[in-house]
């Protein structure tokens, strides 16, 4: 592969790192700054298919409310690989049901990447 075709496919890894660091600071405004114009975005909550949200202000308001009713939650990444433009992280997320304490729920990331922005990311979880 060439370096330039391997910096392309590192940046898919880079972007999703810095996703999940501004994810655990609940940075919204972080987050978003890295998602396309016209992103999908599918959670995995609710069971058993999710959520798809599309669009920057559509996945902001949805960011917003998911930190007000889960202000404590985080996500530690397990494994994180690429392949192409595409970065799956395997995780392990505390706090996203305040009913349930600091119990955790693991799951999957897949993100895709297009001129330097995840255009979409779809979570899935152990259920």
């Amino acid at each position: 592969m060439s370096p330039a075709r391997m910096s392309k496919v590192e940046l898919a890894t880079r972007i999703a790192l810095e996703f999940n660091a501004a994810f655990n600071r609940h940075d919204v405004a972080a987050m978003t700054a890295l998602i396309s114009d016209d992103c999908v975005f599918e959670t995995a909550h609710p069971a058993p298919d999710g959520a798809s949200y599309s669009g920057r202000d559509e996945v902001a308001r949805f960011l917003r409310e998911f930190f007000r009713e889960s202000p404590h939650v985080r996500i530690e990444i397990e494994d994180i690989f690429n392949s192409s433009f595409r970065c799956v992280m395997r995780w392990r997320i505390y706090g996203a049901d305040e009913t349930a304490g600091n119990e955790s729920v693991r799951g999957v990331d897949i993100f895709q990447v297009k001129d330097g922005f995840i255009c979409e990311r779809l979570s899935y979880v152990k259920g």
